[in-house]
């Protein structure tokens, strides 16, 4: 039961550092959700955003990450 505990605090020490980063240089992700390929369609009383390019964009990002962790887990273990 402590290793969950463990990793709790570790998750919300990511999301709190997350959130500082997005209040204190938000304005520096603009970018987020406006490149090519995110698909955005207005009309009068219509609106249609599916963010496809950034959805694939951070997917790569966070399965990098995710293999980078594991596989320093598994490297400090042996």
């Amino acid at each position: 039961m402590q290793d969950a505990g463990k990793w709790l605090v570790i998750i919300g020490a990511l999301i709190l550092g997350l959130g500082m980063i997005f209040y204190f240089w938000g304005d520096k992700f603009q970018w987020i959700g406006h490149l090519p390929g995110d698909i955005r369609i207005e009309r009068d009383n219509f609106k249609f955003y599916f963010p496809m390019t950034t959805m694939v964009l951070f997917s790569i990002v966070l399965n990098v990450v995710i293999r980078l962790v594991k596989w320093i887990t598994v490297y400090l273990q042996s």
